[in-house]
């Protein structure tokens, strides 16, 4: 029954629509929504491989109003919201039908349809069985698709590469079809071919002629789509239903507009903004917008970009600093409401020994040169206390760390594992310090008289008088000479949890 509901086109429609491609490192939230706003009717995320997927917790995300699902090293792995819950089709790469109905169950709730890559040739994708590797299995295709198609409520769909032949290509659509599938993506070029060679319409146009689902047509960037009346000659030059854009988009989401494209300096503005409001990830962020910018990368704009390391510094490029500033702060304000209200997220916790919270360190809402480590050691002295002990662990699977700070006899953690060894001990600390009612340094905060060898002016240090300067060279030779900070730190490494870049898929 359910898959003849599918087949009669229960849930989301693949006919006549305008489709943003799976791209990696560019289908995050904040060209999924710009592609939307554009006028694109489906837009497809990234693919996302499903032994990293199947780890992921689902977060709802008060603060920005996201779904987040969150890897076991707190990566944020495939976020989404209210505003494309029905135009979402979320896209993995698998090679295995149980752990793809997994992965489909963990999202099926919060997208328009799932969708299983069997085109992408890169070689990350490929050696796991996955992407394009699946066109020589047709019983995996078959068992994949047809698992999904019975196990989700939600439509099911696949996105191919034509075969050699087109009598081969066209014998496996119709065994695709026969699993239940809303509707097939292809991309009119074989898994060996690249972009400059030339899409394959007819055989999309022989595929679209043989099965009765919809036939979404794909790889038309370089060829024939450069603007918006292109899309449908590239839909009836291959007679699908729809029409898939990659590169394209990549370069100007305004490419689904129907009123005109808009200039890259628009569209990036209004990418920018996304990305801020959304929290995603800077390195991601520059990138795409590096694509959008195409022959300027090298330009002074470009090159000012590259050396930009954070969205901060990435809005300071294009001239948004105020916008950034004003959306950060509606964002802590809104955190900080909702902690008021009685989110007890960061409320301590006994485990075991251990006093633990879920905070992280971010480097940016601390003054340079003061670290939480410093104020706990600064009232570790004040108290007549041991210096603080420091226990790091690193899991081998994924390489995160996690540091356990023993303070006043006591065992402090946060439950979140961080990136590098500095930022799980400063993690560490945090716990430490909030879990005591401490201050811990944070901009912002109201001066505590504990750590007053720094302060921050203009990113400079101000002179220290007299009585401050004899307390710090005390200090430094109380201190071990790599940082005033720096105290016990010991570590190990453990067994934990598992957890690369563009192509279109």
């Amino acid at each position: 029954m359910r898959k003849m509901m599918k087949m009669m086109g229960d849930g989301l429609c693949f006919d006549g629509k305008a489709v943003l491609a799976p791209m990696v490192r560019v289908g995050t939230l904040p060209m999924r929504l710009l592609a939307l706003d554009c006028g694109a009717d489906i837009v497809y995320c990234e693919e996302l491989i499903d032994i990293k997927m199947a780890q992921c917790k689902r977060v709802v995300n008060d603060v920005l109003e996201t779904v987040d699902f969150v890897a076991p090293d707190e990566r944020v792995m495939f976020r989404t919201c209210r505003e494309e819950k029905s135009r979402v089709v979320f896209q993995m790469g698998t090679a295995d039908p149980e752990r793809a109905l997994t992965v489909a169950k963990l999202v099926e709730n919060d997208v328009a349809a799932v969708d299983v890559n069997m085109g992408c040739p890169k070689e990350y994708s490929t050696k796991g069985g996955m992407g394009s590797a699946l066109l020589s299995d047709p019983e995996k295709i078959e068992a994949i698709l047809s698992t999904l198609v019975n196990g989700i409520s939600k439509p099911v769909t696949c996105k191919i590469r034509i075969l050699p032949t087109l009598e081969d290509t066209v014998r496996l659509v119709k065994r695709i079809e026969r699993t239940g599938v809303a509707a097939i993506a292809v991309h009119g070029r074989m898994k060996e071919e690249r972009p400059r060679h030339p899409v394959h319409c007819d055989y999309i146009q022989a595929v679209a002629e043989s099965v009765s689902i919809p036939v979404i047509a794909n790889g038309g960037s370089s060829d024939i789509v450069k603007s918006f009346e292109d899309i449908e000659t590239f839909r009836a030059a291959t007679g699908a239903s729809s029409v898939m854009i990659a590169r394209a988009a990549m370069w100007n989401p305004s490419v689904f507009r129907q009123q005109g494209a808009l200039s890259v300096e628009r569209v990036m503005e209004d990418y920018i903004k996304y990305a801020v409001r959304y929290e995603n990830n800077p390195f991601n962020t520059k990138y795409c917008l590096c694509q959008m910018l195409r022959d300027r990368v090298e330009s002074p704009l470009g090159k000012r970009l590259h050396a930009a390391q954070t969205t901060e510094e990435i809005c300071e490029v294009f001239g948004l600093t105020d916008f950034y500033m004003k959306t950060s702060a509606e964002l802590k304000a809104r955190k900080a409401a909702l902690h008021t209200n009685g989110d007890q997220s960061e409320t301590p916790k006994l485990e075991d020994d251990v006093i633990t919270m879920p905070v992280r360190f971010e480097r940016r809402d601390y003054p340079p040169q003061i670290s939480p480590k410093m104020f706990l050691l600064e009232w570790s002295r004040k108290e007549k206390l041991d210096q603080p002990v420091y226990e790091t662990e690193q899991r081998a699977q994924d390489r995160a760390f996690q540091s356990t700070v023993t303070a006043a006899d006591k065992k402090y953690r946060s439950t979140l594992w961080e990136k590098s060894k500095k930022f799980a001990e400063q993690a560490a600390a945090v716990a430490c310090l909030r879990a005591l009612g401490l201050p811990e340094g944070r901009i912002g905060e109201e001066s505590s008289g504990l750590v007053n060898k720094r302060k921050r002016d203009d990113n400079k240090c101000a002179p220290l008088n007299d009585n401050e300067s004899a307390t710090r060279k005390r200090h430094l030779s109380e201190v071990p000479q790599e940082a005033e900070e720096e105290v016990i730190c010991r570590t190990k490494v453990v067994n934990g949890d598992c957890g690369p870049t563009t192509s279109e898929h």
